[in-house]
């Protein structure tokens, strides 16, 4: 007769393989440890400017994920929750009675309060079902508050759109935020608290239960949870961290237009969450950063950027459905098999020509966009770090010459990659 195992709650360690809410502190430490250096590897103020946009997205994207990934519920006008809870935080600082007396760093909890009352309302019939209902209901009200932000101009301040001052706050700990690095710390700091509060949401019944919902909404009825709570639950905390986004978003640019709300900005946070990997909780904060690195760093270097960004979230819709997070998480079972030398020479063989080919056919659409498009007589182009005429039939054929021959060492060497990939899954055999 075998002893009965049981659980000590007195052991964190046993409490998570329990299932309780826990939090694992060790990449929670080396993330604050890196939001901390940052910026004095990156000193510039338009770097800083990039990080805080970069943190304000990921906490939009985890909240997006807490409906599309975790309840399963798609959402075409999620942009809104954070949109009125930015304007609501620019209201707050122009009343400035109220806002003199106000901490800056505790702003952005009215913005996840006032998102999360909205949701409250929108989720009340929007939440009786999933699936298409629910992602058309999603997109009327996103067009229906956005089309609204031109006629309630005591609110969205119409097409000029409502600014405040965010100096105008009590001070904090002496701290006026005047300086940029001061709102970096500030919006690092509510990053690590949304995101640990969003990991501890998914840890929690109701989270779990989001899950199953989410998979499959008969059989969690039918064990006694009712499917539409538990959406409607989710949907109310996603529209809180929305809230907080849209607060940061405030603080940081101290404007806020209809551009924040409209239909456009909800399928932005839909292809970051996508492109990040909806499966995995940390897939939005890679998609956020990725995407952000697109729209800041690339844009200044082309304006084909939305193009190339869009190809990214087709490509890896339809050949990486995992996202980018995905991609990663396939080579755990390679690391544990103790096989991931096999990999390195065939992903060289493979994806190093392939890069050549992206730069090829990436050259090849700049040309033909440069020749459309440049001005009468304006016949010379830089591109990458190289001056010549798009006139010229030579940087055409090189261009078409580079790019076929990387794209067929790439395809003639892709046979050997998927054989070294199957090897290296394999247990058993020689590392």
């Amino acid at each position: 007769m075998t002893d009965q195992i049981t659980t000590d709650p007195t052991k964190p360690s046993e409490r998570m393989r329990a299932g309780s809410m826990t939090l694992t502190l060790g990449p929670w430490i080396v993330a604050a440890v890196l939001l901390a250096v940052l910026p004095f590897i990156f000193t510039n103020n338009s770097s800083i400017t990039i990080m805080n946009q970069m943190w304000i997205t990921v906490i939009f994207a985890l909240a997006y994920n807490m409906l599309l990934g975790q309840g399963g519920m798609l959402s075409f006008g999620h942009a809104v929750y954070a949109g009125v809870g930015g304007f609501a935080c620019m209201h707050i600082m122009n009343a400035s009675d109220f806002f003199a007396a106000l901490p800056l760093p505790v702003l952005p909890v009215f913005g996840g309060l006032f998102g999360m009352g909205l949701a409250m309302i929108v989720g009340s019939f929007s939440t009786r079902s999933a699936g298409t209902v629910f992602a058309m209901i999603s997109l009327g009200v996103g067009e229906l508050i956005a089309a609204c932000s031109v006629i309630i101009v005591a609110f969205f301040g119409g097409e000029e759109g409502v600014s405040g001052d965010r100096t105008y706050a009590r001070p904090f700990f002496g701290t006026e935020f005047l300086q940029q690095i001061e709102v970096y710390y500030l919006i690092s700091a509510w990053v690590l608290i949304a995101a640990a509060l969003m990991y501890l949401w998914s840890r929690t019944p109701v989270g779990r239960m989001a899950n199953a919902v989410r998979d499959n909404p008969e059989r969690a009825e039918f064990l006694g949870y009712s499917a539409r709570w538990v959406r409607f639950y989710s949907f109310v905390a996603s529209g809180f961290f929305a809230g907080i986004a849209g607060g940061l978003f405030a603080i940081n640019y101290e404007i806020l237009t209809e551009e924040n709300l409209n239909t456009t900005s909800s399928g932005v946070i839909l292809l970051v969450t996508f492109l990040g990997g909806v499966g995995f909780f940390f897939g939005p904060i890679i998609g956020a950063i990725a995407f952000t690195l697109l729209q800041t760093v690339l844009s200044l270097q082309t304006e084909l950027w939305a193009f190339y960004a869009g190809t990214l979230f087709v490509a890896t819709v339809m050949f990486f459905p995992g996202g980018l997070a995905g991609l990663m998480m396939m080579h755990v079972p390679v690391f544990k098999l103790g096989k991931a030398r096999l990999l390195i020479w065939p992903y060289l063989k493979t994806l190093l020509p392939a890069l050549i080919g992206i730069l090829g056919l990436s050259a090849l659409v700049e040309m033909v966009f440069h020749v459309r498009h440049a001005a009468y007589g304006d016949d010379e182009m830089t591109l990458f770090w190289t001056t010549f005429n798009s006139h010229d039939i030579l940087p055409w054929v090189i261009a078409l010459g580079v790019t076929a021959i990387a794209l067929g060492i790439t395809r003639a060497n892709v046979p050997a990659l998927r054989d070294a990939w199957n090897e290296a899954n394999t247990a058993g055999g020689s590392a």
